[in-house]
């Protein structure tokens, strides 16, 4: 097999939608890490691409950096960071229905007519009681 291309910092920050100065910025918190130098650019494995992925995501869902980079070293025997991998699962489960009720409301409301709008008993009752399924 052969070996994989490395990317230099320029590829990582078009592929990724990050500035070189965010790349080195994580790299720096030791959130990933540069593989070399390709002249004075840093050089990254391609793996990279799928470590920024995870910590967007990560921080799109509350977690601090500082909390992301022990998630990214996290063993089976650090229950503490666990636990609080759980607890921010439940919390998204809490978002995540929140929003759904939002969406489904809406799509309601784009093709109710009560007016106003708000007042609209299954409108409020889909925000209220979360029942989407209606």
């Amino acid at each position: 097999m052969p070996p994989t291309a490395e990317l230099d910092i320029a590829e990582v920050a078009e592929r990724t939608g990050m500035t070189a100065s965010g790349l080195r910025f994580y790299e720096r918190r030791g959130l990933i890490r540069s593989s070399g130098r390709n002249g004075l650019r840093r050089t990254f494995s391609p793996e990279v691409i799928d470590r920024i992925a995870l910590i967007s995501c990560a921080q799109a869902a509350g977690f601090t950096l500082a909390q992301i980079a022990r998630f990214l070293v996290v063993g089976p025997d650090d229950a503490e960071l666990r636990e609080r991998m759980a607890e921010k699962a439940r919390e998204l489960d809490q978002a995540i229905a929140r929003l759904q009720r939002m969406r489904d409301s809406l799509r309601h409301a784009s093709t109710c007519n009560h007016t106003p709008l708000i007042e609209c008993p299954e409108f409020k009752s889909r925000i209220r009681d979360g029942d989407a399924a209606r």
